[in-house]
């Protein structure tokens, strides 16, 4: 028994068969439907019953169509019976194609049709018949929400949306955060490489090369896509194409933010505006941003937001990433000199039982299992004059020193410094290392050694001036002089109290020596106008309590700082080597850290029984490593060549 929907009007019929070929014709007299069964070859009932039915209705030009639907179940045939019907299909399929091409009617075509779907039926599986669905009435369709733009999306649902591209690529078999790449070139490589080469839209074939890196900007264009890779050197465009990824390309268009971190293999291509372009045929993902990149102009303009978020400051500001590669090649410099000079580079220790080597409030800590009160160093130099004791001629430390004390452009809490320490030399010869090492740290960074800086040009070129304190000091009070006074007479501390005040330097009723005098005048009025650089020489013994006396000015050191673009750069004595010397000035600072000075220091005792083994004549330097690359980069904060400095919680 079978049942078949045939067209709008259901006709149910059961046909029992017998052995020979028989057709009957059933007529509807209520439609115009002609259902017609036949049975080919010898079968039993049901079996292989072969049911078409001729569908007869009205054109508009009067003609009549006829449809045919037709449906059999198969007995299971021999294969040399199921390869006789398929010959026969093809014999009839090759006449009917023949038939239409002579130009038959659809008319006269159908019987041959009927036949041949009633050759397919003896060897294809029945298909079950389709159920009426019921009717519904059309619902008004709803507008296809689009997706929101990154632009429109709160800091939430951008990283929500990233994530869940992740998720998505995992689920497609991507991994989203990649092991390894292996890059073939850098992008300015390439740039350079190709330099002058290869007109507009032509390509390099042969080019087999490979760059990592971020995505910076995309454009995409249907089947067409450019984006920006970044990497440490630069950046190159990528030419992406449909047609060259095959569907590597819409995951490409559905995965890759900006701001992914990317591999991309390919060849070499100039755009037909003359872009060189990596002409991509696979890429990979090997990172997968959760965050959006800032804006490119609005974005990280904030200079506190740029310190605070220092990443993001390297990755959209070039020239921050190049202050930075700068730094590095200008203590790369600073330690190949040394070294070729002999210099050892020897670390000393961070935690002090007494601060020493410097004028410098500390931080403070303590040790818990040791019991013991210490302090962050606020200087090398005490530990390193213990080494030339020792027996090492030339010793240096390029490291971190730590001072509790304010902030500003040129200050910073922790900050690097180089201390070096030569036997046998002195604040002379210091000078004249002082602008050899320097000359080679401009010369690492920089084609010329005339440098700007802000309004100004500096010129680091040899030599460079230098001035005693007192000379420079009078330069800007021409009516007094300090070398015409007597250190020790309390008439000289009157006379140089009235003068400073005189010239406007402040809290001077404070001070209780000539030579502390003289420091103020020329921390005041000189300082900050010493844009090149300049030797300062010759400090008063009251400020410099580590330096040896000078040996033709008493009252005064053989002590010199470096200036330039008004403020330190450099400072170096030739060392104090007398024991005893030492100790009472050691003597005089405890008194005035006691005296509440919270810069002052104490007596060093393990210090001054090393001093008492011997130390042979010593020259020492000590160069603050964050000003210089200020003055080497052109930059106006010491903030913005410390990649990351101290700042206060965000509020």
């Amino acid at each position: 028994m079978s049942a078949f929907l045939l067209s709008s009007t259901a006709i149910r019929f059961a046909s029992c068969f017998t052995s020979t070929t028989t057709r009957r014709i059933i007529t509807d007299n209520t439609s115009r439907h002609r259902v017609a069964s036949s049975i080919l070859g010898k079968h039993t009932i049901g079996e292989n019953a072969l049911f078409y039915y001729a569908n007869n209705h009205h054109h508009k030009n009067g003609g009549i169509k006829q449809k045919l639907l037709f449906m059999s179940t198969v007995d299971q045939l021999s294969d040399e019976q199921v390869k006789e019907i398929e010959d026969q299909i093809k014999a009839k399929g090759d006449e009917i194609r023949q038939l239409k091409a002579d130009g038959i009617d659809k008319e006269s075509l159908g019987p041959h049709i009927a036949e041949l779907i009633a050759l397919k039926s003896k060897i294809a599986p029945p298909e079950e018949p389709k159920k009426e669905k019921a009717k519904k009435k059309k619902q008004p369709q709803k507008k296809k929400q689009q997706p929101k733009k990154e632009t429109e999306m709160s800091d939430s649902e951008l990283r929500a949306a990233r994530l869940q591209k992740a998720e998505l690529m995992r689920e497609a078999g991507a991994e989203p955060y990649g092991y390894s790449y292996d890059p073939t070139h850098k992008a300015t490589e390439l740039q350079v490489l190709y330099e002058g080469k290869l007109e507009g839209g032509e390509e390099d074939e042969e080019a087999d090369v490979a760059v990592a890196g971020r995505i910076m900007a995309k454009r995409v264009f249907g089947k067409l896509a450019f984006f920006t890779l970044q990497d440490e050197s630069g950046t190159i465009q990528l030419h992406l194409e449909k047609n060259r990824l095959g569907d590597t390309f819409k995951n490409l268009k559905a995965w890759v933010d900006s701001g992914d971190i990317i591999g991309v293999r390919g060849t070499i291509r100039r755009t037909d505006k003359g872009e060189l372009s990596i002409y991509a045929k696979e890429w990979t993902m090997l990172t997968k941003s959760a965050a959006p990149l800032p804006d490119k102009w609005h974005g990280l303009t904030d200079i506190s937001k740029r310190y605070r978020n220092r990443h993001l400051d390297l990755i959209v500001n070039p020239t921050v990433r190049d202050t930075f590669r700068k730094r590095a090649k200008i203590t790369s410099a600073l330690r190949r000199a040394l070294d070729d000079m002999g210099f050892l580079e020897i670390e000393t220790p961070v935690l002090h039982s007494q601060p020493g080597g410097a004028e410098a409030k500390p931080f403070e800590t303590y040790h818990n299992t040791m019991d013991m009160d210490l302090t962050l160093r606020i200087a090398t130099e005490l530990h390193l004059k213990r080494l030339i004791v020792g027996g090492f001629d030339r010793v240096y430390e390029i490291g971190r020193i730590f001072r509790n004390e304010g902030i500003s452009t040129r200050h910073n809490p922790e900050f690097t410094s180089i201390e070096l320490y030569q036997a046998y030399a002195d604040y002379d010869d210091m000078m004249d290392l002082t602008e050899q090492l320097v000359v080679e740290m401009c010369d690492a960074v920089s084609d010329t050694r005339e440098l700007p800086y802000g309004d100004h040009t500096v010129s680091v070129e040899r030599p460079w001036r230098r001035v005693t304190m007192t000379d420079v000091v009078k330069e800007y009070m021409p009516d007094f002089d300090f070398e015409n006074l007597d250190p020790d007479d309390p008439e000289s501390l009157v006379k140089a109290k009235a003068a400073a005040a005189a010239a406007g330097v402040p809290k001077v009723d404070e001070l209780t020596s000539v030579g502390y005098v003289l420091n103020a005048c020329f921390e005041e009025l000189c300082e900050p106008n010493l844009v090149q650089p300049t030797f300062v020489i010759d400090y008063p013994v009251d400020v410099s309590p580590l330096a040896k006396p000078h040996r033709s000015k008493p009252g005064y050191t053989e002590r010199f700082e470096l200036f330039a673009t008004g403020r330190e750069l450099a400072n170096s004595f030739s060392e104090l080597t007398d024991p005893v010397d030492q100790r009472e000035r050691f003597e005089a600072q405890a008194a005035k850290k006691d005296a509440g000075d919270e810069e002052a220091c104490g007596v060093d005792e393990e210090f001054l029984q090393a001093l008492e083994q011997g130390m042979p004549p010593t020259g020492g330097l000590g160069i603050g490593i964050d000003r210089l690359v200020m003055l080497l980069t052109n930059s106006p904060s010491i903030r913005d060549v410390i990649a990351f400095p101290l700042l206060k919680p965000d509020p």
